[in-house]
């Protein structure tokens, strides 16, 4: 039968079946197989042969023929997992079923009278031969379902090689052992042989479908109750999936493997199709959807000692979480971490020869299962940690932060790459690597400088503050979060290697500048009275310097002489004027010049040129699509305090009630209000979120989207602090002098009454106009016995809670949604975890 004979033939057997106005008997198989056993058709074809209307119709008005359907399409793929699909014909109504099915899955979930449909048993469906259950201990057709791909995944001559003589009853397949056929070498597994390309097709359609039963997630709206787990990834990822072993190791292998270059040949990705990418995408995001827990710890405890393949163990329910946290050799986390660094970096890598090199698009998704890994398996944590390798990972995710700066639609990835450089910050030896020279230079609309790769975390961090969107204000406090964690060990070599070279060993001048800009922003008047916490972002600020001062003077002198140069900053914010006649005058101004950040940076940084090969930062082209998120929670919820104890250890400090806030220390008190992210332009921010409000929510106990957050924050802020109106904060004499008399000054006011007089007597001696020779007398100085007695180091690690495992889900499903176009599986259908907009 011709292909288009074959189209036309599955054309009629559409329409037949949303015309039919009598319910089609299931041993109808005439008319059923038309669907599957009688046709050629690629999934592209399938999604434009069914249209969604159709799909609608059947389901509202023949819902019988529907349900027959789904069940029918589960029955065949539940008997070539018996049989395994010993004939290329067997194989091709597989192929057919699972675009069927990936086809009309989403519109099952979009209506909640046919969610539980898969969960309810169809007498006779789903049952293996070797079942001895009757008809009312039947499988639902969801559990049927899933036992059947994770068979077929693993089918001889289907989706693996075959290692020797094909099965020759079904007791024989039943009993094939699936760790025979792992993917891909890799994890601690045997070496398999080399992958038939219709092998990786045919995976990547038996995934698709599995992604598209995962997605039910996507039509139900955001909840505080994290205890409510998706059914299909819960039961994939149980016991009862005797292949769920070999599958994690074959999608984690699969990913960590792929290497888009190949041998390098300019221009091959142009030449030849690569269908490995296709299988490796759907294998990141299966993994990244499947790695969720229940949110009870079990998922955080110490990897266990024994073998991954003892199931037994204590740990999460769910067995892909169970698994990756007990991975526990070094030789498995350096396969994983260089394959993650090779991908990430794959679409920064410059070539002589424009456009030569294949250029991947997963790089979110990458960036999750990283997050996942990290979070889930705290000894990979401390293995990336350990070497410089974990420098392989910042560079792209700096990189990609940079790129999106401007771009409203990749708001998420901003997130998810701050996320990550938060929970890398909370440890001590992060901060150590920072100081290895960063000497890479991928191409980043940054300037050029000469330093670490402290420098380049600061120079970018800077580049978004000042020239990012207005939507990234809400990451402001975690950026400078991260300096702050990273700040006590800006001069520390402890465990580095010798080779480094003593000079630079300390913040470039290019960074000190930055940091000092950002204090300038930071402190006016104006921008101070905007918003109730915009002062928080100073007093990161100068905890930041006093960590530096305090504990890495000796090399910094790039960062003193810039203090110095711009000491009329301290001096100003010791004497911050707390007076309404002052208050009122520097609201004035901020109305008149309400675009605050960037207003600043366009007159007071010294821009120079960008590197060489960089493009800048641009916004969303009209009509892209986004994902809306849900608010992340604030700072102090976001982290917890720790202290830095002397032999190193870090000792949690205690949260404190908010009724207690005046009782903190002066470095600690900026993060213990309980308010919410501050702002950095008050009205800039207002109303601009990733979404707008979701209507239809009577239930208080929801996730709220960034501009309720907002309303809400301005709504609860005006009740405790005094306002002119309901909705609208207003600052006061009493409020300023709340913190102003907290702001820790001692430390940087001693430095300047030291050095100051010092610096200027060399000057006049000397007659010095270089600041070369200003800098080698700073840096042969010393404030031995001079300066306050050194606070204690704290340091904000990252702490999981309820408000980021939602912004998670959110984020990558969103991602989810957005790069599977071809087909558009869930597109145009009422998805409620997110709103879908265009920019």
């Amino acid at each position: 039968m011709g292909n288009t004979d074959s189209k036309l033939n599955f054309r009629k057997a559409v329409i037949q079946l949303t015309t039919k106005t009598q319910p089609v008997e299931a041993t109808d198989d005439a008319f059923w197989d038309q669907f599957w056993a009688d046709t050629a058709t690629t999934v592209q074809d399938v999604f434009a042969l069914v249209p969604a209307a159709e799909i609608r119709a059947v389901r509202e008005e023949s819902p019988s023929n529907l349900a027959t359907l789904c069940y029918k399409a589960v029955e065949k793929l539940v008997q070539a997992a018996e049989s395994g699909c010993p004939s290329e014909k067997e194989k091709q109504i597989v192929l057919n079923c699972s675009r069927m099915l990936t086809r009309i899955l989403p519109y099952i979930f979009e209506d909640q009278d046919w969610r539980g449909f898969f969960w309810s048993t169809v007498p006779g469906a789903g049952r293996a031969v070797t079942d001895e259950m009757d008809d009312d201990g039947a499988r639902p057709l969801a559990e049927s379902l899933l036992l059947a791909m994770a068979d077929l995944l693993f089918c001889p001559d289907f989706t693996v090689n075959s290692h020797r003589r094909g099965p020759d009853s079904v007791e024989d397949m039943q009993n094939i052992d699936s760790c025979e056929y792992i993917w891909e070498a890799g994890v601690g597994f045997a070496q398999s042989p080399p992958l038939n390309y219709i092998h990786d097709l045919n995976r990547t359609e038996l995934l698709r479908l599995l992604l598209t039963c995962f997605s039910e997630a996507m039509y139900l709206p955001p909840s505080s109750d994290n205890t409510i787990l998706n059914p299909w990834v819960s039961f994939f990822c149980s016991t009862e999936n005797r292949h769920a072993l070999p599958l994690f190791t074959s999608l984690v292998n699969v990913v960590c493997a792929y290497d888009p270059v190949g041998y390098g040949i300019p221009y091959n990705h142009l030449l030849f199709s690569d269908y490995r990418e296709q299988l490796v995408e759907q294998a990141v995001q299966i993994l990244i959807v499947t790695l969720e827990h229940d949110g009870g710890g079990l998922a955080h405890r110490p990897p266990s000692p024994s073998s991954m393949e003892d199931q037994d163990s204590v740990g999460p329910d769910n067995l892909f979480v169970n698994y990756l946290s007990r991975i526990h050799r070094e030789e498995d986390y350096d396969f994983v971490l260089k394959g993650l660094a090779r991908l990430l970096v794959n679409p920064l890598m410059q070539t002589y020869l424009p456009n030569s090199t294949k250029k991947i698009q997963f790089h979110q998704e990458l960036l999750v299962l990283f997050w996942k890994l990290c979070d889930f398996n705290k000894k990979f944590l401390f293995f990336v940690l350990k070497s410089s390798d974990v420098l392989d990972i910042l560079v792209p995710i700096l990189f990609y932060l940079n790129d999106a700066r401007a771009d409203q639609s990749r708001v998420g990835l901003m997130h998810i790459g701050v996320f990550i450089l938060l929970l890398l910050s909370g440890e001590r030896n992060f901060g150590v690597r920072l100081n290895k020279p960063y000497s890479v230079h991928v191409p980043m609309d940054i300037p050029v400088f000469t330093g670490t790769h402290a420098d380049l975390l600061i120079v970018v961090f800077h580049k978004i503050i000042t020239s990012g969107h207005q939507r990234l204000q809400p990451l402001f406090d975690c950026l400078l979060t991260i300096v702050v964690n990273v700040s006590p060990y800006l001069n520390d070599f402890s465990s580095l290697s010798s080779t480094v070279s003593p000079y630079l060993k300390s913040l470039s001048m290019v960074a000190a500048n930055k940091l000092l800009h950002l204090l300038e922003a930071f402190s006016t008047n104006w921008f101070l009275f905007s918003a109730s916490q915009n002062h928080h972002l100073v007093f990161f600020l100068l905890e930041a310097f006093n960590n530096i001062i305090q504990y890495q003077f000796d090399g910094n002198c790039n960062l003193v002489y810039a203090i110095i140069r711009k000491r009329n900053l301290f001096h100003q914010l010791a004497n911050l004027p707390s007076d309404p006649a002052s208050i009122q005058k520097a609201l004035l101004r901020k109305r008149k010049s309400p675009d605050a950040i960037t207003g600043i940076s366009r007159t007071s940084s010294q821009e120079t040129v960008s590197m060489e090969g960089s493009r800048p930062a641009v916004p969303a082209e009209p009509g892209t699509l986004k994902t809306s998120l849900v608010a992340i929670p604030a700072i102090d919820k976001l982290t917890e305090k720790s202290q830095v104890s002397e032999d190193g250890t870090m000792i949690s400090v205690l949260k404190m009630e908010h009724s207690h806030a005046s009782h903190h220390t002066p470095q600690a008190d900026h993060t213990t209000q309980a308010d919410h992210t501050p702002q950095a332009v008050h009205g800039a921010i207002v109303g601009a979120s990733d979404t707008e409000s979701v209507s239809g929510r009577d239930n208080e106990d929801v996730f709220y989207t960034e501009a309720e957050m907002e309303r809400r924050r301005m709504s609860s802020t005006s009740s405790t602090i005094s306002c002119t109106s309901q909705s609208h904060w207003a600052p006061t004499p009493d409020w300023v002098l709340s913190w102003k008399c907290k702001l820790p000054l001692q430390t940087i006011m001693r430095l300047l009454q030291v050095l100051v007089p010092q610096v200027e007597k060399i000057c006049i001696d000397k007659g010095l106009t270089d600041e070369s020779e200003i800098l080698k007398f700073l840096q042969h100085g010393t404030l031995v016995g001079l300066l306050p007695v050194p606070h204690p180091i704290l340091i904000r690690k990252y702490q999981a809670n309820a408000g980021t495992a939602m912004w998670f889900r959110t984020y990558m499903w969103g991602v989810v949604y957005l790069r599977n176009v071809d087909p558009p599986i869930w597109y145009d259908t009422d998805v409620r975890l997110f709103e879908i907009q265009k920019m």
